[in-house]
């Protein structure tokens, strides 16, 4: 069961950083400084290796927080959300800020990507904390 618990937490925070980059994409790589083509659409895009990367990395993620809020004897949806929220928030978001203001990017790239990982590490804890408590 936690192995499925951490594919199910991993694609739900997959499929919302499909949405929230597709929502924000002219913002984020004029922010990443991502050389677009005339169409708009990144200039020699096309792999599927960063979509390939980002699922194994959600994974990575939602394997941790599972093993986290087992450590920790967190239980529950919401306890379980609210500590998703604090893994993004105070640990990986400070991360990008920190990568970022060394590149020089904008700090609106921050608050893109630091906003995916609060948000994303939030509803990977909510899916987590549905399967058995979170704690299965």
């Amino acid at each position: 069961m936690g192995v499925l618990a951490v594919i199910a937490a991993a694609a739900a925070s997959w499929v919302f950083g499909a949405v929230w980059y597709m929502t924000l994409s002219r913002t984020w790589m004029e922010a990443a400084g991502v050389p677009v083509g005339p169409d708009g659409k990144p200039a020699g895009g096309g792999s599927p290796l960063p979509f390939l990367l980002s699922a194994l990395a959600m994974l990575v993620v939602a394997g941790m927080l599972r093993h986290l809020l087992v450590m920790a004897g967190i239980a529950g949806a919401v306890p379980a959300a609210t500590t998703g929220l604090g893994v993004g928030l105070f640990f990986i978001a400070p991360w990008i800020m920190i990568n970022n203001a060394y590149a020089m990017r904008p700090f609106r790239l921050t608050l893109i990507d630091g906003g995916y990982a609060v948000i994303g590490c939030g509803l990977m804890g909510l899916v987590l904390g549905l399967f058995a408590g979170g704690a299965a």
